[in-house]
């Protein structure tokens, strides 16, 4: 290979490893988020709020309600009124 058409295989290598990275951890917290609000009252907000949560915590408790001890940025994030964030 030449050196240019080499630089060309090695980005490309990288975009992939790249892509594949974000779309693990997308489908991460979308499997994990959806059984955290399997029992929720109001679906869509407790999938955003655990989306946005996961993405930065990258975790979420186990089972539908409490087990926060299991992840400390998930339980220790707060809204602007100083109530708990993550579902």
């Amino acid at each position: 290979m030449q050196a240019p058409s080499l630089f060309v295989f090695i980005y490309l290598v990288l975009e992939i490893l790249i892509m594949l990275v974000i779309s693990c951890g997308v489908a991460f917290c979308t499997k994990k988020c959806n059984t955290r609000c399997a029992n929720a009252g109001i679906q869509d907000r407790c999938l955003k709020y655990c989306g946005i949560c996961c993405e930065q915590c990258k975790c979420v408790p186990s089972g539908t309600y409490g087990n926060k001890h299991e992840c400390p940025c998930y339980r220790d994030k707060r809204n602007s009124k100083g109530k708990p964030k993550c579902p």
